[in-house]
């Protein structure tokens, strides 16, 4: 299963007997909360003869502890090995005989196990996919057996500089905190994790109020309803309620620093940025897109434009924003020969302190816009895409926004305000990350070992 780049429980004073449903006005989008807190999200999407499952935790690598580390994806993993019903290659062969695709992912905050299947298949779906994520067995063999293919896929990381990097550039801004690890873990953490503490992680934190059942595709939401009430007969414990969407609390001590993994390539590969917003800063969130676009998210961004098209002096240079509960990371990637590294940083650097101190023009911000409106429906022309914004936006927010509402946000996003979020986010105190022919900090150029905003 694929990894991927955390839910509060509390006891009713009167909980129900009944599911209760709600209808989320103007999105097409039906929200049931069944006894015990599992909240199931369904849309219909016309014209298709598909539909997409999944069953999404409120957990993640953040809820780790650092004698831990790795545990939420190793356990992803793990799950799918066997149930008290289905052996691994039963698993495989019943998705396999309907044409279905079946895994998962885990990210810093949540893990999601999802299937996608042929609209008359989704009953069978429900019911695997459920059977995995709340019977899936801990046996020891199998914790030996997945110990290896986990190691194999930090390896795989490892072996891909671009991964590499993304990874230890968040150590750089935020440390040894779990949003500074690693989603993977460490070959250290994976092999001394024990099944003991794999399956007390599941026990204590695989609890349905954590969990939301998003279902997207040719489906009926009553149906979908049953499905699941049947799936989880045995977990609905009317003493249980939605946990909310998480807060964090992030605590932090230091400033970003510079992380160097020395490495014998043809290329250095730098991230470079700064902490950014949390998501429950919603005011930030539309502005920061647009900055990222306008920065480094097209073919007409700055970065490609000025580092790439004009110079010549790399392939691959990007922007992107990753966003938590409480804060998040806004970073500028760079692939590009050593002997470049230094006027390429220096680029970098000259274009977030132009847009820092002047913002964006106002074509810049058209052009962001309209390149977030389009990826954004574009996005969302399959059932799978749908499903994933069910399930982000029921963990993440306990709510939904239309296709319409969220385009209209965009629309109003102004160069005043992203030029505010660029003054307030691009002041601050820069980490830097480079995996390349260096040892040390020292051996960088002067340009990177100075990341102060």
């Amino acid at each position: 299963m694929s990894s991927a780049r955390r839910s509060r429980s509390g006891a009713a004073s009167a909980a129900p007997d009944l599911a209760t449903p709600s209808s989320v006005p103007d999105v097409g989008v039906h929200r049931t909360t069944l006894p015990g807190g599992l909240r199931v999200v369904t849309e219909r999407v016309p014209g298709v003869r598909s539909a997409s499952i999944g069953i999404w935790v409120g957990v993640g690598s953040r809820d780790e502890g650092r004698s831990v580390a790795g545990a939420a994806h190793f356990l992803e993993h793990l799950l799918f090995k066997s149930t008290p019903t289905h052996s691994a290659l039963e698993i495989a062969e019943l998705v396999d005989s309907v044409g279905g695709e079946l895994n998962a992912f885990t990210s810093k905050e949540h893990t999601c196990f999802y299937a996608h299947v042929l609209d008359e298949d989704l009953p069978m779906a429900i019911e695997l996919v459920a059977d995995v994520v709340l019977r899936g067995q801990c046996r020891s063999e199998d914790v030996d057996v997945e110990r290896q293919v986990v190691l194999e896929e930090i390896a795989m990381r490892d072996d891909d500089p671009e991964d590499l990097v993304g990874d230890l550039f968040l150590t750089a801004l935020f440390g040894d905190h779990p949003i500074g690890r690693p989603v993977i873990g460490s070959t250290a953490s994976i092999e001394a994790i024990t099944r003991t503490q794999l399956r007390s992680f599941q026990q204590r934190r695989y609890t349905p109020n954590r969990m939301v059942v998003a279902v997207a595709g040719n489906v009926d939401h009553a149906q979908t309803v049953e499905l699941a009430r049947r799936a989880f007969a045995d977990r609905l414990d009317p003493e249980l309620v939605p946990a909310p969407p998480r807060a964090g609390e992030l605590r932090l001590r230091g400033a970003p620093t510079v992380q160097v993994i020395a490495r014998e390539s043809e290329q250095a590969h730098l991230v470079l940025g700064v902490r950014a917003f949390g998501r429950h800063e919603g005011h930030y969130r539309w502005p920061l897109s647009v900055l990222n676009t306008a920065i480094g998210g097209g073919l007409s961004s700055r970065l490609f434009q000025q580092i790439r098209e004009e110079r010549g002096l790399a392939y691959s240079v990007y922007s992107s924003v990753d966003t938590f509960a409480d804060t998040g990371a806004f970073s500028v990637y760079a692939g590009c020969q050593p002997e470049n590294l230094a006027e390429v940083a220096r680029l970098a650097r000259s274009v977030l302190a132009d847009v820092a101190a002047h913002g964006i023009s106002d074509a810049e911000c058209t052009r962001a816009k309209g390149s977030l409106r389009g990826g954004l429906v574009l996005g969302l022309e399959d059932s799978g895409s749908r499903m994933n914004r069910l399930g982000r936006s029921e963990l993440s927010y306990g709510d939904h926004r239309s296709v319409a509402q969220t385009l209209a946000r965009i629309d109003a996003v102004t160069c005043a305000e992203v030029a505010d979020v660029a003054a307030r986010l691009l002041s601050r105190p820069f980490g830097v990350a480079v995996a390349g022919p260096y040892r040390r900090a020292t051996d960088l150029p002067a340009v990177l070992r100075a990341p102060v905003g």
